[in-house]
């Protein structure tokens, strides 16, 4: 809706690039102009299933622990985690952003990096990516079309995926795993993923950043977050 009462929210979801599919789940723009007069809005956030990269084009939110009154301003590119903890997010008067929302793994894939190293956290970007982040980053401020900034991300991701690691089991299994909520038993992803029951967990550690118990937690509370909020008169 777009009025100085309400304010303005507008969430596009699209469709990556087919060379970005076997890693990426979907690309989303996010644009959020306050009502007027209010310069900053606080709103809980719950454990995600989804690692992610976020690149704002204006202003950061800034994100706290839910049993604090700290917050600290994002980067203006981050590389976010699972999480597992519920956070309070910030939103500045105006906010545009560029969601990259990837298969569990697909971090991995892109960055060689342990991925118990983002869990329940996130990183800046551009310490990771070097100066094509930053470059990405200035083109990103100085572009007013969610649109064309969505294009230069998808391009960005598009010359990264060349350096893939290839896809294991593992990786279409754990995708498995995330397809049906989390209902299936460990030990039935660990031999779809070709593995034995604690070669599958140190993988879920290197690749997801936690273990494959944990992982199934957080995507059985995801689904029923999800749909008590588009039911709330349901009972938790």
């Amino acid at each position: 809706m777009n009025d100085h009462v309400s304010g303005i929210l507008n969430v596009r979801i699209y469709i990556p690039h087919p060379a970005l599919q076997e890693f990426v789940i979907n690309i989303s723009t996010v644009e959020a102009i306050l009502p007027q007069g209010i310069d900053e809005v606080v709103t809980p956030y719950p454990p995600t299933p989804f690692q992610s990269i976020l690149f704002y084009c204006n202003n950061p939110i800034s994100m706290g622990a839910a049993d604090s009154d700290k917050f600290n301003l994002q980067p203006h590119i981050v590389l976010l985690g699972h999480q597992y903890s519920k956070v309070n997010i910030k939103v500045h008067r105006q906010l545009k952003a560029i969601r990259v929302d990837l298969f569990p793994g697909g971090m991995y894939r892109l960055l060689g990096l342990p991925m118990f190293e983002l869990f329940d956290k996130g990183l800046d970007a551009r310490d990771i990516f070097g100066t094509e982040a930053h470059e990405l980053n200035e083109q990103l401020q100085n572009t007013s079309d969610l649109d064309a900034g969505k294009n230069l991300v998808e391009q960005f991701l598009l010359a990264k995926s060349a350096s893939l690691k290839e896809v294991l089991p593992f990786d279409r299994a754990i995708k498995l795993l995330l397809t049906v909520g989390g209902n299936l038993t460990v030990e039935r992803a660990a031999s779809d993923a070709c593995l034995s029951v604690k070669q599958f967990e140190r993988k879920c550690l290197e690749r997801i950043g936690m273990t494959p118990k944990t992982y199934t937690r957080i995507l059985r509370f995801s689904k029923a977050y999800r749909l008590h909020e588009a039911n709330p008169q349901m009972s938790w």
